[in-house]
């Protein structure tokens, strides 16, 4: 007699949820459970000389009156940008693989938000359109060699420029489509037109807060060198001072004293 085959059960299927929100935000928090939602936003490292921290300040300065009146950039000066899980974890634990340049702007974003830190993926993805490092010999290597890979290929960031005040060099790089840096070359004169900024960058030789340096310095396409909101308010003066002159000349000329009028 033969036996009776039981019957095969139907494997049963699972249809997949799709997360809300709630349980993406958790999801993200299982994959970094170890990023706090503040960062470490600067360390006890000074500086390697006061012209490195004068000629910071000074880009900073650069941009507010190259960009007067507008919103829609962000620049950071020796701030801290965190990138990836790995590398903000490094700078947690005091062994950072990278913390950040000594100057930089983002375009497109919103300047008036306070920021304490530059965080990509908190910023849209958004990493720096241009960068400038201040070279000393114990940041050569580094300038030269580990940001122009890093800023290359995974910041994809347009213009890079670099200084070594020691040396008196100032090197450009403009990025390719294959994500490498290609030297721009210098005019003339020695400097460097930077397409993101519209200007040139360059050496000058002056006063910049009572300090007599050769600083990096930019001009328009015509030839003008940028000033400091400091140097913008003085010609401003000049000019109104200028103006106030030849409107006391012409009164002299007409017989009217220009003392006397109230």
């Amino acid at each position: 007699m033969a036996q009776a085959t039981a019957p095969t059960k139907p494997k049963r299927t699972t249809k997949r949820k799709k997360n809300t929100t709630g349980e993406t935000e958790k999801l993200l928090a299982q994959a970094f459970p170890y990023i706090p939602d503040i960062l470490p936003a600067e360390d006890d490292e000074p500086l390697e000389t006061d012209w490195h921290l004068m000629q910071i300040h000074l880009l900073i300065d650069l941009i507010r009156q190259l960009w007067h009146g507008r919103n829609d950039f962000y620049a950071g000066g020796n701030t801290f940008i965190y990138y990836s899980a790995e590398q903000a974890q490094s700078v947690i634990q005091n062994r950072p693989r990278y913390k950040g340049p000594d100057f930089f702007i983002v375009k497109g974003v919103d300047g008036g938000r306070p920021r304490s830190y530059w965080n990509v993926w908190n910023e849209g993805g958004r990493f720096p359109d241009v960068i400038f490092e201040l070279s000393s010999p114990s940041t050569a290597r580094k300038d030269r060699v580990e940001n122009v890979a890093l800023y290359g290929r995974v910041f994809a960031t347009p213009e890079y420029f670099l200084c070594d005040p020691d040396k008196g060099e100032l090197l450009g790089y403009r990025l390719t489509s294959r994500r490498e840096y290609a030297p721009i070359a210098p005019d003339e004169r020695g400097w460097l037109w930077s397409e993101q900024l519209e200007v040139w960058v360059g050496f000058w030789e002056g006063e910049y807060h009572g300090r007599v340096r050769r600083w990096v310095r930019w001009w328009t396409g015509e030839g003008e060198l940028v000033p400091t909101p400091y140097e913008a308010q003085l010609a401003r003066a000049e000019a109104e001072r200028q103006r106030a002159e030849k409107l006391a000349q012409r009164l002299r000329e007409l017989g009217i004293n220009p003392d006397e009028i109230e």
